[in-house]
């Protein structure tokens, strides 16, 4: 939990790695998945750098294995998941793996060529086949109708007939169904109506070898005479892809050559099967070691990648890296270090080295599955400054309840909840499934949080004693109606559907102690139940809100004293949680005292402590602020709560208005008086002549590289003092800074009356849900009632769900992200941080797998 407080305190490392272990060792710090490497080479081009003709091998072979995928998926060949990931092989296994994957394309490029040309062969075969028996009938229908049957058509000898016949030619061929239209169009305009067209419509699609989609197809016949006209009819077809197929004139070389192409289609399709059985058989066995083979490449153009971000020494005996790394695991990459020499065979070690820097360091906040989602909800706002509090620990109770402050019903709690535990109980077989829709990821990723909202509204709605807009009476009610205060002409109605509502009197309907928890059910059926829930939630609201904000602001203390800011807690933090507790926490107190000191049921009894005494604890605020008197509701009532009343007030406006020039005067005065008292150290130092130069040198030549770092850094700093902010742009900013805090503790302490108006809003829609609808099916008797109960609850349930839960769930969710990211975070929170980013395989295959969907 150390890690959820703050973020964890990170180490810039300095990595020096035998180029001949580089590889192994860059793989072992890639399992483990926590160090952030920095780029050494910046003004290097990619395409210079040592390792690009690695990288550009593991391109190629990304490149094969995407092709070896889609001819695997092209067949429908399921590919299975990975269960364990391979480690990213050596150099020795890489060579092997090119060469099986080579091989692996090769075979099936070959197998794929075989394969197109068998199913070319076997489509003009099937088009030879139709245009030879569908012209057949073209051809017994000409003969019949000049007097000859076809079966004889050979055996006559009709020179005249035969003559005419001879003058007339025709083409036979086939084309798409789509092109027929335009292909009879264009043949009549360059024949002038001189061709006669016959086709027939192929019925079963044909495959086309290339791409494998069905087309269907059209034989047709155009008979013509000359050859001038034969040959505009060929280019015709060329234009329309028509295919062209030789066809016998004479019924007897017909019939033979449909058996000989019959027979070659047999013997086609008994090759075509064993070619696909084969090509079957060695796609499953690829499909086996495909996901592994591309868990294997991606890691190798990772270690590549990151080998590419390291420097060589000037013997070039040496690779040099530097990385961020959290300090806690320091000891782990060492180990992996150590692993990737062993690994290598290298006999020299590798070794980490820690250097100091004044560069701020990544943030990192280690999380688990249940921490994951509410640290996405800061993260999302703005990713915090390093080591700064976060904000994540305290929303993992803040942010479910002030949800369940605004979604108070246990009904809907109860969907919500069941709905969050299923996720999570299911949450392995889910995070197995591929495929699934970016909303329903948003739910999943957000589980725990669902829960807990659902838990913590289940709560709420006990406290508001609401479950799907109706209450329920469990300890029994201490209200009582009291029939001497009933009016004269009073009668209760038969009618079973009729509800009596009453108007709750204190003094004349409350008898006993007070309901064990949560609010009374009597008041679901008395006629000032608005009123009451509405003066109750909203002071509610206010009571929150106070104690969030100055929450939110003692969390600022944390940052102070870690980042060694003292002065801030006199200037900053003082001042600022003085304005809060002398406006806004006064303002919740006189509200307590207004609910403890004035009591209903003392009205006619105790006429100053009765409620038609109470005051209004806004006018007292409204006039404090102003200066001005308050005046009592009727002359037997107090003016004031209390005697001192009045100089509490006073003292506690006057306290907040010196507040305001603390914080607009105090810290620009400080950063003066700490500035001359630094020039003068300065001066002090620099008087000594050259012993800050000596010092230098003695480190440099003592400490080499690191020594050299210290140096740089030292002359860094120099120049960050000399490059000071300016105490103009200082004052204007404390400026800015003090008039939106001021202004933001109101609007802000206004911004949490959204729990009032929600919460009152969501209770009014459930129940006009419930009286409009639902209660229609109950007031129908006998059996029809049955059926009406089924239908208008089918419909109330889907209205609760979809408007109820979801919409207003939703509604709920982001007024209560606002309320944390605005109202509560504004106080301690910067946010100007940049993430840890990881070197880690793990990270970069889900991206691949994410991407690929």
């Amino acid at each position: 939990m150390g890690a959820m407080f703050r973020s964890e305190q990170m180490a810039l490392a300095q990595l020096f790695i035998q180029p001949e272990a580089g590889y192994s060792a860059i793989s072992e710090i890639g399992e483990v998945g926590c160090v952030q490497f920095r780029d050494l080479n910046k003004d290097v081009n990619m395409f210079q750098r040592k390792f690009v003709s690695e990288v550009r091998r593991c391109d190629e072979l990304e490149r094969k294995l995407r092709f070896i995928e889609s001819e695997v998926r092209k067949d429908n060949v399921r590919i299975p998941d990975v269960v364990d990931f391979p480690k990213a092989p050596n150099p020795r296994e890489s060579i092997d793996l090119e060469a099986k994957v080579e091989k692996t394309e090769g075979e099936i490029k070959e197998m794929t060529e075989n394969s197109v040309n068998l199913k070319s062969n076997y489509l003009e075969l099937t088009e030879l086949r139709h245009v030879l028996e569908k012209t057949q009938q073209f051809f017994s229908d000409q003969d019949e109708a000049n007097g000859y049957e076809s079966a004889h058509k050979a055996l006559i000898t009709d020179d005249h007939n035969a003559s005419i016949r001879g003058h007339l030619g025709f083409v036979a061929g086939v084309i798409n169904r789509e092109r027929v239209p335009g292909f009879e169009r264009m043949l009549w305009r360059i024949s002038r109506g001189n061709v006669f067209l016959r086709r027939a419509a192929i019925e079963k699609p044909l495959e086309d070898p290339q791409t494998g989609n069905e087309h269907f197809k059209t034989v047709f016949v155009a008979f013509f005479q000359g050859e001038q006209l034969k040959s505009r009819i060929k280019k015709v077809c060329v234009g329309f892809h028509a295919s062209l197929y030789p066809c016998p004139s004479t019924h007897k070389e017909r019939v033979d050559m449909l058996q000989e192409v019959k027979t070659r289609l047999e013997d086609l399709q008994m090759v075509l099967n064993q070619t696909e059985d084969h090509r079957q058989r060695v796609l499953m066995g690829v499909a086996k070691e495909l996901q592994n083979w591309s868990v294997m490449v991606c890691k190798m153009k990772a270690i590549y990648h990151t080998l590419n971000l390291f420097n060589m020494d000037v013997t070039k005996k040496c690779l040099i890296g530097e990385c961020w790394v959290p300090s806690n695991d320091i000891s782990t990459v060492q180990k992996a270090l150590g692993d990737g020499s062993t690994a290598s065979g290298s006999s020299i070690p590798s070794f980490l080295n820690i250097i100091d820097t004044s560069e701020m360091p990544p943030t990192f906040n280690r999380t688990n599955k249940f921490t994951r989602g509410f640290q996405n909800l800061i993260d999302v706002y703005g990713m915090a400054s390093y080591r700064e509090c976060n904000p994540a620990l305290y929303t993992i109770i803040t942010f479910p309840f002030l949800f369940a402050v605004m979604f108070g019903d246990s009904g809907h709690a109860i969907i919500m909840a069941a709905f969050g535990l299923w996720l999570i109980l299911a949450e392995k077989k889910i995070a197995a499934q591929k495929g699934k829709s970016e909303i329903f990821n948003i739910f999943f990723g957000g589980r725990y949080i669902i829960l807990l909202m659902g838990l913590f509204s289940c709560y709420t709605g006990l406290v508001y004693n609401d479950i799907f807009s109706k209450s329920i009476n469990i300890f029994g009610t201490s209200w009582r109606v009291n029939a001497t205060t009933l009016p004269p002409n009073f009668t209760v109605h038969t009618s079973s559907d009729s509800t009596v509502e009453l108007q709750l009197n204190p003094r004349e309907n409350y008898q006993g102690s007070p309901y064990f928890i949560g609010l009374d059910p009597v008041w679901q059926v008395s006629k000032n139940k608005i009123i009451f829930l509405n003066s109750y939630k909203m002071k509610l609201s206010i009571v929150i809100a106070v104690v969030h904000m100055i929450f939110g602001v003692t969390v600022s203390t944390f940052n102070f004293v870690h980042f060694r800011k003292r002065a801030s807690l006199l200037l900053e933090f003082l001042p600022q949680i003085l304005l809060l507790c002398f406006l806004f926490l006064w303002m919740v107190v006189m509200i307590f005292i207004k609910w403890i000191k004035y009591d209903g049921s003392l009205d006619g009894i105790d006429t100053k402590r009765g409620s038609s005494c109470a005051p209004s604890v806004l006018i007292y605020f409204i006039n404090m602020m102003l200066f001005s008197g308050t005046t009592s509701a009727t002359s037997d009532c107090d003016t004031y709560m209390f005697d001192s009343q009045p100089l509490v007030q006073y003292i506690l406006i006057l306290g907040a208005l010196i507040c305001i020039p603390w914080m607009l005067l105090g810290k620009p005065i400080y950063i003066i008086c700490t500035r001359k008292g630094a020039k003068k150290e300065i001066a002090h130092v620099r008087s000594n002549g050259d012993v800050i130069p000596n010092l230098e040198m003695t480190e440099v030549s003592t400490n080499g590289s690191g020594a050299t770092l210290e140096a740089g850094q030292t002359i860094k700093h120099e120049e960050e003092e000399e490059e000071e902010e300016p105490m103009s742009e200082i004052w204007v900013h404390q400026a800015i800074h003090t008039i939106e805090y001021v202004l933001s503790t109101i609007s802000h302490t206004a911004s949490y009356l959204r729990l009032w108006a929600l919460s009152l809003a969501h209770a009014q829609l459930s129940e006009v849900l419930w009286n409009m609808v639902f209660q229609m099916g109950l007031t129908v008797e006998g059996y029809i009632g049955v059926v009406y109960i089924y239908v208008f609850f089918a419909v109330w349930a889907l209205f609760t769900l979809a408007i109820l839960v979801l919409m207003e769930g939703l509604s709920a969710f982001l007024h209560t992200l606002r309320l944390h990211w605005v109202e509560f975070m504004s106080k301690f929170y910067a946010g100007q941080g940049y993430p840890f980013e990881p070197f880690s395989f793990k990270k970069i295959l889900d991206e691949e797998e994410e991407g690929a969907e």
